[in-house]
């Protein structure tokens, strides 16, 4: 999948240990609490953390008018403990089924799979995380919606 054009790359440090930063990834009902840009909630997450295993996540965000809900389903492809976590992802209906980018609205030459990369490392105060999507283009929303959903963490982190 890493032949995919363009990619995002996000390094964040948290001020927190190795351990707790890998459970927030990895623990569905922690990770519900921080991902997804501003605005969006995430109230069912299912996460099988081994390879092979399935990760489902619906994300909402709620206006006046309507609730916008969007479904994303993947595999794990990698799984080292607390340092590397690899994960296909693609949008999907309320079923699981992958929908194709076009039905999304999405524009043309928006690959219908992408790569999740996530590496963690003690860096003496905390946790360094560098995170790469291999598919999303930097400089796109989705950039902007990570580096959202990496504040998010650092502010659930914190508290």
């Amino acid at each position: 999948m890493t032949e995919l054009a363009g990619f995002v790359r996000i390094e964040r440090h948290f001020d927190a240990p190795l351990d707790m930063v890998w459970r927030f990834w990895t623990e569905a009902e922690l990770f519900m609490q921080w991902y997804g840009p501003m605005g969006m909630s995430v109230p069912e997450a299912s996460m099988d953390v081994q390879v092979g295993g399935t990760r489902r996540v619906t994300m909402q965000m709620n206006r006046p008018d309507r609730t916008m809900t969007m479904y994303f389903t993947g595999t794990y492809t990698e799984v080292t403990p607390k340092t590397r976590l690899v994960y296909s992802e693609a949008m999907c209906d309320a079923d699981g089924n992958v929908l194709s980018p076009a039905a999304m609205g999405m524009p043309e030459g928006t690959p219908e799979m992408t790569e999740v990369h996530i590496e963690l490392s003690e860096d003496g105060t905390g946790t360094r995380m560098v995170m790469r999507h291999i598919g999303v283009p930097a400089g796109s929303p989705g950039e902007g919606g990570w580096n959202q959903a990496f504040d998010k963490l650092a502010e659930t982190l914190a508290a």
